[in-house]
């Protein structure tokens, strides 16, 4: 059995174009180039830093969640709060707590798994063509930020523990969404499935794409600004937010 969603319930998520993948992988790589900037530049530290984006993330979701219709600069102000509050809880779980980057993956993997389950038994579907309750949205914010915090940390074990560094992370984070695509238009894999590991693993590419951006030379980085780096990929995704439709997708 599904659940019955109010048919009245505003559209307020946007149609997943090519676009909408362009501006979720800038939010990423913003996300991390921020977040990296409050809590190591700023010197904060990850719990500090959490706390903060934490508040920015339940305030923008609040509102996003309230919201008689589609915003779209306020749709993309919640995954920009999903992915930095997700690089400062992992950098948080992965070092301050000790566990490390396969077991914060393991543990932030099996609370996206309890999420997504939890909306399917709850629902009867994950997909985002179907969000047309409030109980369904609050879902699926919950599982994206989970999801953009379980991409930090597999970002953060593939260029650091595995070796291969920020551009070897970055090339097969690439490969491996060059793949979901091909999948999407040439299987008849389930869409739903392919959405939510595109989501998961466009965090991952953000977050080597970001590293790679400010990391200093001598750990294989370009040795940018955190700031100006951010400042950059923030007016780069105005940008792109202007040119999206302000009309949210046909979820049908």
């Amino acid at each position: 059995m599904t659940g019955s969603p109010s048919t009245s319930y505003p559209h307020k998520i946007p149609e997943v174009t090519l676009g909408f993948w362009i501006i979720k992988i800038a939010a990423t790589t913003f996300g991390e180039t921020g977040g990296d900037a409050v809590s190591m530049s700023m010197n904060l530290g990850y719990a500090a830093a959490t706390g903060i984006f934490f508040v920015c993330f339940i305030t923008a979701v609040l509102l996003q969640v309230t919201a008689k219709s589609y915003h779209r600069f306020l749709y993309w102000a919640v995954i920009v709060a999903t992915t930095t509050v997700g690089t400062t809880m992992a950098d948080f779980a992965d070092r301050s707590l000790g566990v490390g980057y396969i077991g914060g993956s393991l543990i932030l993997f099996m609370a996206l798994m309890a999420v997504l389950g939890a909306w399917r038994a709850s629902l009867g579907t994950v997909s985002v063509n179907a969000i047309t309750s409030r109980k369904a949205e609050i879902f699926y914010w919950v599982a994206i930020l989970f999801s953009n915090t379980l991409g930090t940390a597999l970002g953060d074990f593939l260029a650091d523990d595995s070796g291969l560094g920020y551009e070897g992370g970055t090339f097969v984070f690439s490969g491996i969404l060059a793949l979901i695509a091909g999948g999407y238009f040439f299987t008849k894999l389930s869409h739903t499935l392919l959405f939510w590991a595109a989501f998961i693993f466009t965090r991952p590419l953000g977050a080597t794409l970001g590293d790679l951006l400010t990391k200093p030379h001598d750990h294989g980085g370009l040795d940018l600004s955190r700031f100006s780096s951010s400042a950059v990929l923030c007016a780069f995704m105005i940008a792109c937010i202007l040119l999206s439709s302000r009309k949210a997708g046909q979820h049908v």
